[in-house]
This record gives structure tokens, C-alpha cells and sequence, in this order.
């Protein structure tokens, strides 16, 4: 798939960017000594690049790949705290992701509306067939991240978070709209009731989600960062029917720089 590809070959160039920024490190003498800069009071910000990308893990979304790129931007607020592993800091942060898409199967659906028929009886009006999913283009935000950040070692600093964020498509997502066409060509009538011309998702989608990672320090300012998020997609009913996706797992590829 097209963004498994671009996926791989941005873990490809941050591979690269490590192996520049170590030998950067080690050229440099007196700067081969790298510090965690978790492990330490200074309370620092962290800016970063990153990609991520996923699918659906329920059974009627398993077909759904996703694929994003932004930014994340976060600040230690607290010193550090607990004792032996737990010890670590507290960490709000935000992402965005201009560029997100969804990659979903497409199916054959109809509008249809029940009609009286002209000796009492009933009918439908249907429109013609139409394609249902596909691609889907759009931006998301997530502006409530609060992270755990532990201590770790020299260069592993691993992390656990909770978050919510907001999803805009350019087209309602997921695809619902209609009832779905059958093998002769047909559809159910017990199923008017439930559906009809209006019948559809919405542009915006909530983003709760939890995930956990590890920061990989190639320098005392510099990480590759890699996580996993379990994320639920969800309209909160905002459209006519909220079908959502209930899980995904979307895998999480950065470099980050700390100040």
C-alpha cells in the first residue's frame, strides 16, 4: 500500500538523520556524552516532527488503513516525582496533523424513501446505486495530551498518555448514506424504516485515545520518538447515524528537539 511505503521510507530517513547526528556527536569530542534531559529538573519543552500511520482492529473495520504527518509540541511541567520505575515528570502537550487520510472499502449503496402506493399499498423510491468509501482526505487536531514521561536511562525515556482530539474530512466519514445493495441487485424492505435520503455520517469526528512510547536520545536535545495509540473514532451523533470506528491502532514515528 501506498502509505505503508511512505511510512517505511520516513523510518528509513530517520534512521539516516541518527546515524548523521551521531557522528556529529562523537566528532564533536567533549559533546560525546549524552544526557536524558527526562532525567533531569530543568522542565523542558519538546518540539517535534512526526508520521503515523494504522488500521482498524474490529471486524467491520478491518479493511480501514489510516495515514497522517504533523507536528507535536509539549512542555514538562512538573519536576520529578515517584521513586525506581515509576520516577518521572508530568508533560502537557499538542498534535497536529495537516495531512491525514483514511483508506477504506467501497460498496454499492441506494437512497430510498417508502412511498404510498395507488391502490393502498406501499413501494419505494430508490435512487440509482452509488459508491460508498474510498479515500478520505482531511486535518486533525489533538489539543489535550497529558503524558507520563519516565525517567528511563541515558538514552530511553519511556512514556504512557491519555488524549482527545478533533477530526475534520473533506467528505463525511466514515461512508454510510443508503441502504446496502445484495447480490440480485436489490435491497431489504424491512430496513426502510431505518434508512432514507438523509441518512449519513458526519465532517467532524472526536479522537479519545491512549497510547504509550519511548523517546531513543541520539544527543542530550535530540530523540527519535516511537509510540502506539489505540484510537476511537466517534461524530458524538452529530450526523444522522454515528457508526464511528471503535478501534484502531495507529503506530507513531518522530524526531523531536528539547530546549
Amino acid at each position: 500500500m501506498k502509505g505503508t511505503r511512505i511510512f517505511l521510507r520516513f523510518g528509513v530517513a530517520l534512521a539516516l538523520l541518527s546515524c548523521a547526528a551521531g557522528a556529529q556527536t562523537a566528532s564533536s569530542g567533549a559533546g560525546a556524552a549524552i544526557t536524558n534531559p527526562v532525567r533531569q529538573e530543568a522542565r523542558p519543552f519538546e518540539i517535534g516532527g512526526l508520521m503515523q500511520s494504522g488500521f482498524g482492529v474490529t471486524e467491520d473495520r478491518g479493511g480501514f488503513k489510516f495515514l497522517m504527518a504533523g507536528a507535536h509540541a509539549g512542555k514538562v511541567l512538573t519536576r520529578n516525582l515517584g521513586q525506581g520505575m515509576m520516577r518521572g515528570n508530568f508533560e502537557y502537550a499538542v498534535e497536529a496533523f495537516p495531512f491525514w487520510q483514511s483508506y477504506t472499502p467501497t460498496s454499492q449503496r441506494q437512497n430510498c424513501t417508502v412511498a404510498a402506493g395507488p391502490f393502498g399499498g406501499t413501494g419505494a423510491q430508490c435512487s440509482a446505486p452509488f459508491t460508498i468509501g474510498g479515500t478520505f482526505s482531511g486535518a486533525s487536531i489533538t489539543p489535550i495530551i497529558l503524558r507520563w514521561n519516565f525517567a528511563g536511562t541515558v538514552r530511553f525515556a519511556p512514556w504512557a498518555q491519555g488524549a482527545g482530539g478533533l477530526l475534520w474530512t473533506n467528505h463525511k466519514y466514515p461512508a454510510f448514506g443508503g441502504l446496502p445493495i445484495n447480490a440480485n441487485g436489490g435491497f431489504s424492505y424491512s430496513t426502510l424504516g431505518d434508512n432514507g435520503p438523509n441518512d449519513d455520517t458526519s465532517v467532524w469526528n472526536f479522537t479519545p485515545q491512549f497510547g504509550v512510547g519511548v523517546h531513543y536520545f541520539v544527543s542530550t536535545k535530540r530523540s527519535i520518538d516511537v509510540g502506539a495509540n489505540a484510537i476511537h473514532i466517534s461524530s458524538a451523533s452529530l450526523g444522522d447515524k454515528n457508526p464511528g470506528i471503535n478501534a484502531s491502532v495507529q503506530f507513531t514515528l518522530g524526531y523531536s528537539w528539547w530546549k
